[in-house]
């Protein structure tokens, strides 16, 4: 619902027609798509009704939660840059205002992340599973699927490794370089409005990036790889529900420009009703 009401003002109000605000509307569409993609079956199996799923249907959910999941992956890292470039190098932000450059920006994490998604959804769908086969998991969990394997997978296991590396790892420390040469700008900048107006305008991408960056390496890469099942179930609850429900509120919560949207919105409604 946050994500569809993002998508609307953004579309709406003119006012929010920028870069920052267009990638955006795509992050808003990647949360919805994510989430929709796995969190049905995942609340009916929390209900425990219609626990049992087709094995083309696991597939598809399989790829599409990797396709949404490194799509996200990617444009938070063009967010990033984004950012660092209307702040560090405002000159040369007029060059991203180039609606070209933005389709392009917005359409390389799409393809790489159905590129990639489809090569490993394809491998270990492709690898022989032994019954009986059951995903102890909410959804078809790539990870959880694969220890249903006959074989050892470890060819999946080190594809996944490397993607994790390619698509977390990298725009990970981007964000990093980037974020830390925003921060020596933003002490340069003496009085309080300007503060204000960059803390308001960046400081949520942060948070964003750390829950969905924090709970994905916890996840795929780091220690925490080797969890329990039941851990696992909770990582993944976090990672495919709350991080995409909660981006539009920490996105718009302290974002003057979504507020006034929404206030534009809120009477537009009234007028409409009146008349």
């Amino acid at each position: 619902m946050g994500n569809a009401l993002v998508f609307l003002l953004i579309c709406l109000d003119c006012c929010l027609h920028s870069p920052m605000y267009f990638f955006l509307c795509h992050l808003s569409i990647v949360d919805v798509c994510y989430a929709s993609s796995n969190v049905p079956d995942m609340l009916r199996s929390l209900l425990g009704q219609g626990r049992t799923i087709s094995f083309a249907g696991c597939g598809a959910q399989i790829h599409l939660y990797l396709i949404f999941a490194l799509t996200e992956c990617v444009l938070l890292a063009v967010m990033s840059s984004v950012r660092y470039v209307a702040i560090c190098r405002p000159l040369r932000y007029a060059l991203i205002t180039i609606w070209r450059l933005c389709l392009t920006l917005a359409t390389v994490p799409w393809a790489l992340a159905f590129v990639f998604g489809t090569l490993q959804a394809s491998l270990a769908l492709h690898l022989p599973f032994c019954g009986p086969c059951e995903v102890v998991h909410f959804s078809c969990e790539i990870l959880a699927v694969l220890k249903l394997a006959c074989t050892a997978a470890t060819a999946d296991k080190v594809l996944i490794f490397a993607v994790c590396v390619c698509f977390f790892l990298f725009p990970l420390a981007l964000f990093l370089i980037s974020s830390l040469d925003i921060l020596a700008t933003v002490l340069r900048i003496r009085s309080a409005p300007g503060w204000h107006k960059t803390f308001s305008t960046c400081g949520s991408h942060p948070t964003v990036v750390g829950v969905f960056y924090g709970n994905a390496i916890f996840m795929y890469v780091g220690p925490g790889s080797g969890n329990s099942p039941g851990r696992e179930k909770v990582l993944s609850l976090s990672y495919s529900l709350i991080s995409p429900s909660v981006n539009p509120v920490i996105y718009s919560g302290r974002n003057k420009q979504v507020k006034e949207a929404l206030l534009k919105l809120q009477r537009r409604k009234r007028v409409f009703h009146s008349v």
